[in-house]
């Protein structure tokens, strides 16, 4: 698959440096990674190019977002996001609160210089202009090669995974919406998002392992503002786990929730929010979720912290370094310990090695 070029050198001394050695890493567990070595996947949460944004994207350009952030989505070997909004021209808005779009001409290509290879489409707002919207979505993504999950021209097309390879690893990603309108979700002749029903996760997760060497599922669930877990969140993201897949990938609420490590994965409940068109002043603390993955499993989790402060960073996502850091992170431990589960505070990153600790 494709993985920018420009990658190179900078890329290398990106991925020595932010991800916190990978060689080495491989070697203390102990366990031969499989063949192409260990990879790495960079994940963040929501992604909306538009509302309140616009007009400083207008300003400044649809590349700014990412301009503090993108060596470290691009030094992974798959980065994946939410795209949370139709990328269209068209359409006649739903009528309903919130509606967001943004011009496809402009943010598709963005994503994809930005380094995402694959984002989530399954959500609340991607059938915000009608299929026509949802249409643009998908051919303004394929047209730059990046894939996607979790909407389609009917149920079975939702459903069906995002196929990527990358250091000759075959991954596959689903996603799932459990948020409302119910309009928005697909049946088996209209289009729209897959609803994340426990027997079809099963399903789809069991499928997707029997084509790809490591499954990651996305789901758009819980509730807005809150870093208070509802009771199917962990349902579901067990049942994806306990099917085979490697990670659990959640977002919607806007705001961090606790990670759960599961029999032999990984469960982030909510990634918060990434770049998102709002001034909200809930939403100010997020991560980039690095997963270095080897055998099928992922072998370390490492969370760095972002500012998404819009007031503070004007829709640019920047690294947080010393004391700001160690807050974030000081969050996460005491969410995911209610959740039996203890992150390490390497020097202002969360994380949690899953492979070579006696388990």
């Amino acid at each position: 698959m494709q993985k920018r070029v420009a990658r190179g050198a900078i890329g290398w001394v990106c991925a020595i440096l932010l991800l916190a050695g990978i060689s080495a890493n491989a070697a203390e567990s102990g366990e031969q990674p499989q063949p192409g070595g260990v990879l790495t996947v960079a994940a963040v949460g929501d992604i909306m190019l538009g509302g309140t944004a616009t007009p400083e994207l207008e300003r400044f350009g649809y590349d700014h977002p990412f301009e503090r952030v993108g060596e470290l989505l691009r030094a992974a070997d798959i980065a994946f996001g939410n795209l949370e909004g139709p990328l269209t021209e068209r359409g006649t808005p739903h009528a309903k609160q919130y509606v967001f779009r943004s011009p496809p001409e402009r943010v598709a290509p963005a994503l994809a210089r930005a380094g995402f290879d694959v984002v989530a489409l399954a959500n609340n707002h991607s059938l915000d202009y009608g299929v026509e919207g949802l249409r643009d979505t998908i051919a303004a993504l394929e047209g730059v090669g990046i894939r996607h999950a979790g909407a389609g021209e009917n149920l079975a097309a939702a459903r069906r995974p995002a196929l990527l390879e990358a250091r000759g690893v075959r991954v596959a990603v689903l996603a799932y919406s459990l948020t409302f309108p119910e309009e928005f979700w697909a049946t088996a002749q209209n289009p729209g998002t897959a609803f994340g029903h426990e027997e079809h996760v099963r399903a789809d997760v069991a499928a997707a392992r029997r084509r790809a060497d490591v499954v990651l599922v996305s789901f758009h669930w819980g509730r807005e503002g809150t870093a208070e877990l509802r009771d199917y969140q962990r349902k579901l993201g067990h049942a994806a786990i306990e099917a085979g897949a490697a990670a659990v990938l959640g977002h919607h609420p806007h705001v961090l929730q606790g990670v759960e490590r599961y029999r032999d994965g990984v469960i982030l409940y909510s990634l918060g929010n990434f770049v998102f068109g709002s001034y909200s002043q809930t939403a100010v603390r997020s991560v980039i979720a690095l997963l270095d993955i080897a055998g099928g499993r992922v072998r370390e989790l490492r969370l760095q912290p972002i500012n998404v402060k819009n007031v503070e960073v004007v829709f640019q996502p920047q690294l947080l370094r010393g004391a700001e850091a160690d807050e974030t992170v000081r969050v996460l431990q005491d969410l995911s310990l209610a959740l039996g589960t203890a992150l390490e505070n390497r020097d202002g990153v969360a994380v949690l090695r899953l492979v070579g600790d006696g388990r």
